[in-house]
């Protein structure tokens, strides 16, 4: 055998997004009949309004978009990517995988691809398993993609879960780099807490502990977004966005005071108009970042994903 290509460095050229036209407000949850408002919703999640795909909308669907927008951001097409990632957990039918169909809807046919499950905490899975793949030199050229289809796992009586999630994808180009553009992952998991969200046994939507599920982000994350700037050799300081995962606004808030986060950094708030979108999160937090101009090329953000699971994940990148 021949010994392993020399480490490369990797880094993000393009980011697309879907958002699903159809959009679902709080007044109109209330008016299903559940015991909620417009104000007793944003008051404990932020949350405005989210999106909702059609029927003929799907994970795979919303995927093919998301990752053509990311290759014509980046000036490329299919036939320049090598490797095709999927994170998702909301596939109707878990067999086969949807990330050979978004690269072949793409125009990547007959390249590698394959699915990560790590709930809301998937994307950033999905990213650091591509960097490394193209640093080590198994890939040349990848393309990440988070897409949810959370509306067909909702039961629209629950009112702790109802009000909080929505459809939609965003997508990553990940290339090699002369220099590094993606940090060394943090990641864990506490498979102790699993119950706290998911799809229980026998049921066939999202169950979730709300309180449980705070109380754990709140208190477990701060360290790990530490961990994240420790590994690649930055200070919080050197960061210039914030993008964690849109679960709840609450959370969001706690998470930017236990870091101290300095005045300049500017913290992402996608949930507002877009809800839990679970893996499509923080891709489209950060893309709605960057196509607004809140941020600029060359600088370095924090991305920062937790989820089902328990699954938790965060990385250092340079904005493309």
């Amino acid at each position: 055998m021949r010994a392993a290509t020399s480490l490369r460095h990797s880094r993000i050229v393009g980011l697309g997004e879907h958002r699903p036209a159809g959009t679902l407000t709080n007044d109109d949850i209330s008016a299903r009949g559940l015991d909620t408002s417009d104000e007793w919703i944003r008051t404990r999640t932020g949350i405005v309004s989210r999106h909702v795909a059609a029927s003929d909308e799907t994970v795979v669907s919303m995927g093919i978009d998301a990752a053509a927008k990311a290759l014509a951001a980046a000036g490329l097409t299919g036939a320049d990517v090598d490797l095709v990632i999927l994170a998702t957990c909301t596939m109707r039918n878990p067999i086969p995988g949807g990330a050979a169909r978004i690269a072949t809807g793409m125009g990547a046919a007959g390249v590698g691809a394959f699915d990560v499950n790590a709930a809301c905490g998937g994307f950033c899975y999905a990213l650091s398993i591509a960097s490394d793949a193209i640093r080590a030199g198994s890939a040349t050229r990848a393309v990440v993609v988070g897409s949810e289809k959370l509306t067909d796992w909702l039961d629209w009586t629950d009112r702790g879960t109802c009000i909080l999630f929505g459809d939609g994808a965003a997508a990553a180009v990940v290339e090699v780099s002369d220099e590094p553009g993606i940090g060394p992952v943090a990641w864990g998991s506490d498979g102790d807490a699993y119950a706290s969200v998911g799809v229980p046994e026998g049921d066939w939507a999202i169950r979730m502990d709300g309180p449980a599920v705070f109380r754990w982000a709140t208190t477990q994350l701060a360290p790990v977004a530490h961990r994240a700037c420790e590994l690649a050799g930055v200070e919080l300081a050197d960061i210039r966005a914030f993008v964690p995962h849109q679960a709840n606004n609450r959370i969001v808030d706690a998470l930017a005071r236990a870091l101290k986060l300095p005045d300049h950094v500017v913290v992402a708030r996608d949930i507002a108009t877009t809800g839990n979108t679970s893996a499509a999160s923080v891709p489209l937090a950060f893309a709605s970042l960057v196509n607004t101009g809140e941020v600029s090329s060359g600088d370095l953000a924090l991305l920062l994903a937790f989820g089902a699971g328990l699954t938790y994940a965060g990385q250092v990148v340079r904005i493309p």
